[in-house]
């Protein structure tokens, strides 16, 4: 299972998650997937966990985001990283993307 070599734009679809959030997965295959997540203005990704890791990329924006308790407001250019099975979520204090990556892939996130 994976994902077509070369992923344009204007071919893939976004979904919509939680209110003023949207993702579009970028690629993957079994042992990684890359999604852009695209936050409006006071958009909230609910805190939850799962037992992928992931680090994620803030390509614009700023983000105030929370791992495991702690918060630490994030900028263009910056990033975190999520163990396996640890509650996070981000807020969106600038519209913003972040470019997210997991591993394993995220099977939950494609359609069935």
């Amino acid at each position: 299972m994976q994902s077509k070599e070369f992923l344009l734009e204007q071919e893939m679809q976004f979904e919509n998650t939680d209110p003023g959030v949207k993702r579009q997965i970028m690629g993957y295959n079994e042992d990684v997937m890359m999604v852009r997540v695209v936050f409006e203005s006071g958009a909230v990704g609910y805190e939850h966990k799962h037992p992928h890791i992931q680090t994620s990329y803030v390509a614009k924006g700023v983000f105030e985001i929370t791992i495991d308790g702690k918060t630490q407001r994030l900028k263009e250019g910056e990033g975190f990283f999520v163990p396996s099975n640890v509650l996070h979520g981000a807020k969106c204090i600038e519209q913003g993307e972040l470019i997210d990556a997991f591993a394993p892939m995220r099977k939950d996130f494609l359609k069935q």
